[in-house]
C-alpha cells in the first residue's frame, strides 16, 4: 500500500481524502460543468461512496493515489488531482483532475500539478505522465499544454459516455530529468 502523503504548495494542502469529504466529493462529481467532460458521475451521496472507496482501493493495490485539493489558509475543499492506471514496471501513470467551477482559471491544478508530479517521481520514481482529454474539452487541452505535455494522438470513437461515442486526445509529459 503506498503511505498516505500530505503535500504542501504555497496556497494549498493536498491531502487524501476521507469519508467526512463525501458531501464535497458528491458536489463535484455531480456537478454539470464539472462532470461535461470527466470519467463518472454521481447522483446521490450513496452512489458517491464508490467513488472513496476506489480512491481508497487503488492506493491500498498501488495503481494509483488521489488527493483533495484544500486551500491552505481556511482549508476549504475545492478539487482533486491524482493518478491512476499506474503502472511500476513502465515507470507511468495517468493524471486526472477537477474542480468547482468557481475556481477555475486560478491557476490551482498547475501548482497542485507540481506538487503531486514532483511526488511522483522522487518517491513513486515514476518516469512519465499521460493525460486523456475528451476531444471537445477544450480547457483541459488548454491546461495540459501549459504544464509540458506533448500531444502523442488521438483515438476516435474509442468510449461511449452518455450513449454517444467520444473521442481521447493522449498527451504525454516526462517528469524524470
Amino acid at each position: 500500500m503506498f503511505a498516505p502523503a500530505t503535500l504542501h504548495t504555497d496556497r494549498f494542502l493536498l491531502r487524501q481524502f476521507c469519508p467526512d469529504d463525501l458531501p464535497f466529493v458528491f458536489e463535484g462529481l455531480s456537478h454539470p460543468d464539472v462532470i461535461r467532460y470527466y470519467g463518472v458521475n454521481y447522483s446521490t451521496l450513496e452512489e458517491t461512496n464508490s467513488q472513496l472507496s476506489w480512491f481508497r482501493e487503488i492506493q491500498e493495490n498501488e495503481t494509483g493515489m488521489w488527493w483533495a485539493i484544500c486551500d491552505k489558509k481556511t482549508l476549504s475543499l475545492l478539487g482533486s488531482i491524482g493518478f491512476n492506471d499506474l503502472s511500476k514496471s513502465d515507470q507511468r501513470a495517468e493524471v486526472g483532475f477537477w474542480l468547482l467551477p468557481e475556481y477555475w482559471g486560478l491557476g490551482i491544478i498547475k501548482e497542485a500539478a507540481a506538487a503531486v508530479f514532483g511526488y511522483a517521481s522522487k518517491v513513486l520514481n515514476l518516469a512519465k505522465i499521460v493525460a486523456l482529454v475528451e476531444t471537445e474539452n477544450n480547457n483541459s487541452k488548454k491546461l495540459v499544454k501549459k504544464l509540458g505535455f506533448i500531444y502523442q494522438e488521438t483515438l476516435w470513437n474509442c468510449e461511449i459516455k452518455n450513449d454517444h461515442p467520444i473521442s481521447l486526445e493522449i498527451y504525454k509529459k516526462n517528469i524524470q530529468e
